[in-house]
């Protein structure tokens, strides 16, 4: 087992509900504007994924530069911003435009300045919502079917291959600057889940909303944490594993029930 069996379950738990609260901002934002007159990127359905994926791989390029030349100060500035807006849209479903600028500041200076587990933990569960919203109007089913398989791939090479992807998250683990979950526990032990992990399942089951319905988009969210569950439990300890194909196999599953019954 990857970790201890209850922080386990807190992270799969933490998953989940961060796959709830996205799924219910989606639902906001497929009828309602983003707030202060955001634009999304006007692409094609059909071919989002590409350019989607383009801009994955720019941002994972400036990152490893960024952390390459130990760019603390510029990586904190870059990461406050890109919490501070995915907050603004996210707690713009619950609360007032200004209210949700405010918060959204203020939680995002916490999470930079004082970082701690609960602020962390917290923010992550609101961000991708924040993120969903601004994309899963823009996608299809087969573009983003597409795009899981594409960044599934692309998982497995950082971890496995390049191994990139473990420098990047070492390094912002040790800055306590992270993208994604983050559970300390015993003695110098840390369970993390990164943020392309909780994004990614989020737009996949963001268009089953967007096609089918809540309860449909729930159920592939349910097999995504299920499958994380799965790996968490048969991983081992001490060892790097790319999430993405996993949990992507998790949500193929829950369409194909969803499509079937």
């Amino acid at each position: 087992m990857k970790h201890d069996l209850n922080v386990v379950l807190i992270l799969v738990l933490l998953f989940l509900a961060a796959q709830i609260i996205g799924l219910v901002i989606v639902k906001n934002y497929l009828k309602e504007l983003l707030p202060y007159g955001i634009q999304r990127p006007e692409l094609k359905e059909e071919t989002s994924f590409i350019p989607i994926f383009l801009m994955i791989v720019f941002a994972t390029i400036i990152a490893i530069i960024m952390s390459h030349f130990s760019a603390i100060r510029l990586w904190k500035l870059w990461f406050f911003l890109s919490v501070a807006f995915t907050l603004l849209i996210a707690f713009s479903t619950f609360i007032s435009e200004l209210m949700a600028l405010t918060l959204a500041i203020i939680f995002a200076a916490l999470k930079v300045a004082k970082p701690n587990v609960i602020i962390h933990n917290f923010t992550e569960l609101f961000i991708y919502g924040g993120l969903a919203a601004i994309f899963v109007p823009i996608l299809n089913i087969m573009s983003i079917l597409i795009l899981l398989i594409i960044i599934s791939i692309y998982d497995m090479i950082a971890v496995w291959k390049t191994k990139h992807m473990i420098k990047l998250a070492k390094f912002q683990s040790k800055l306590k600057i992270f993208a994604g979950l983050l559970i300390p526990y015993g003695k110098n032990k840390m369970a993390i889940l990164g943020g392309g992990d909780i994004g990614f399942p989020l737009l996949f089951s963001g268009t089953i909303l967007k096609v089918y319905g809540f309860t449909d988009a729930l159920i592939t969210s349910l097999f995504a944490s299920l499958a994380l569950f799965t790996l968490l439990v048969f991983a081992s300890k001490k060892k790097f594993y790319p999430a993405m194909p996993f949990i992507s196999i998790g949500c193929f599953v829950g369409y194909l029930l969803v499509i079937l019954f």
